[in-house]
């Protein structure tokens, strides 16, 4: 793999680590702010709803653009975007700042798309589940860290430790990055040819469709831990880096898998597998290490679903692969905000720790619009 693959990947940690690390300090958010935790949930959909709309609309306007430029503009807003939510003492400011994290979260489907410039087509998986390894790391590593420091020192910490690591990848991008490097530009006609295949449509449904399932629990993952089984915060902290392992292996697995498999069957498998899980994960209630048997297996299932899902875009129209990755990770951030909201509205008449049932069905339909797609990869 191409070095530079990995320095994207190290940034998507940083993407990853500040966009998903409040989840899992939403209790001592909420207390802070003076909210409820379904009302602090909502900072995940206000990032999650930025980044489906304004990430596309930067990444059609910087199609022309160098490289270098584009990514940048996405780190830069990314950092603002940090910056603010650490200086926030109000719901209306950190929802502001997570709009700004939101736009420069265009960074994710600009590297995206450069990556499979880089590499041969049999090598595509592989390439896009090394780009993605940060955004696993992010879980494996931020969010168990930043529910540790968030429990210790309050939610500010970790935020700010996010607004440094985000300003350290803008700083290293302009040195690293090279100048003049133009990939092949999107034009709206072509754009709006490619978006009329059933296959492109359905690809774009199911990412919508499994993460509103993912993202029904982990929007509350923190909370939800918390109501299957009695943990303190540093063992909270041990089980959110176990499930982000997991969420590494999957990631790699799903890109290995994509090249050696295709893609279709390669998601086929995973979302069988992330269906199963979200029905037993309930059942585990007061069984610890049955929670973590199943949130391994979840997560390993849940993260490798990115590298073929993308890989299948590339496929289907190569030369609008950015417009459409950007246009997968909207259906992505859009899945975060419904599942968030919907399990928001269901969690006193549910419970958290039956959050789990209520993705389940979600991740079913997703499973279902495999039945319509023939092509291998």
């Amino acid at each position: 793999m191409p070095r530079i693959l990995y320095f994207f990947a190290l940034c998507n940690l940083v993407i990853g680590s500040g966009a998903f690390v409040l989840s899992g300090i939403l209790q001592p958010l909420s207390r802070e702010l003076g909210i409820s935790v379904a009302a602090s949930g909502q900072v995940m959909t206000a990032y999650a709803i930025a980044t489906a709309v304004l990430a596309p609309v930067l990444i059609f306007l910087t199609a022309k653009w160098p490289r270098k430029r584009a990514i940048q503009l996405g780190l830069a807003l990314f950092a603002a975007g940090n910056l603010v939510s650490a200086l926030a003492s109000s719901l209306s400011v950190l929802m502001a700042g997570r709009v700004l994290m939101g736009a420069g979260a265009m960074f994710t489907a600009a590297v995206s798309a450069y990556a499979v410039t880089l590499v041969a087509p049999a090598l595509r998986g592989r390439a896009l589940s090394t780009v993605f390894l940060g955004m696993s790391i992010s879980y494996a590593v931020a969010l168990p860290m930043g529910a540790w420091l968030g429990f210790e020192y309050g939610w500010h910490t970790p935020v700010w430790l996010c607004a440094a690591a985000s300003l350290a990848a803008l700083l290293a991008a302009s040195v690293l990055l090279p100048k003049g490097v133009v990939t092949e530009s999107a034009s709206l006609a072509d754009f709006r040819s490619a978006a009329r295949q059933s296959a492109v449509l359905r690809v774009w449904l199911r990412t919508l469709l499994f993460f509103i399932a993912i993202f029904s629990v982990f929007a509350y993952v923190g909370p939800v831990l918390l109501a299957l089984n009695a943990m303190s915060p540093t063992l909270l902290s041990v089980v959110l880096a176990i499930f982000g392992l997991a969420g590494i292996a999957g990631t790699l697995l799903g890109g290995w898998a994509t090249d050696r498999f295709g893609s279709l069957l390669t998601i086929a498998i995973q979302l069988v597998v992330l269906f199963l899980m979200m029905c037993m994960l309930p059942l585990t209630q007061d069984h610890l290490m049955a929670t973590i048997v199943t949130l391994v297996v979840w997560g390993m299932a849940g993260f490798g679903l990115t590298a073929p899902q993308q890989s299948r875009l590339v496929h289907l129209s190569p030369a609008q692969a950015p417009l459409l990755i950007s246009l997968n990770s909207s259906m992505l951030y859009a899945g975060t905000a419904l599942g968030t909201v919907v399990s928001g509205a269901l969690i006193d008449s549910v419970g958290l720790a039956q959050l789990g049932w209520v993705g389940a069905p979600f991740a079913l339909a997703a499973l279902l619009t495999v039945a319509f797609d023939r092509s291998r990869h």
